[in-house]
């Protein structure tokens, strides 16, 4: 009855700028951690960022300075803002949720994924 819905993937140029959204719609009592994850051909997936209910944040080393994540709890949305996009960033980027659909029952939840590609 969750889904996670993601948008803003797309083309950009090397040093540009890119803003992902995703939300989460459905049976939700609670959104607990929402973050943001990687994925590039023949790698593994990787955290990028997240952010707890209560803000407070973590950032892979490539991202600290350059992405930012927020979320706006009364519409369920996280976002990843990331700016001077360099070529290796580009990768399948997925929304990772952990909500509660009842107190005390937190569940995982994935996006569908959205590529970014970054050219030189």
């Amino acid at each position: 009855q969750v889904q996670l819905v993601e948008s803003g993937g797309g083309l950009v140029q090397a040093g540009g700028s890119l803003r992902l959204s995703c939300t989460a719609s459905g049976s939700i009592f609670s959104i607990n951690t929402m973050g943001w994850y990687r994925q590039a051909p023949g790698k593994q997936r990787e955290l990028v960022t997240s952010i707890s209910s209560g803000g407070g944040t973590n950032y892979a080393d490539f991202a600290k300075d350059r992405f930012t994540i927020s979320r706006d709890n009364a519409k369920n949305t996280v976002y990843l803002q990331m700016t001077s996009l360099k070529p290796e960033d580009t990768a399948v980027y997925y929304c990772n949720v952990v909500l509660s659909t009842r107190p005390w029952n937190s569940l995982n939840y994935w996006g569908q994924g959205t590529q970014v590609t970054v050219s030189s």
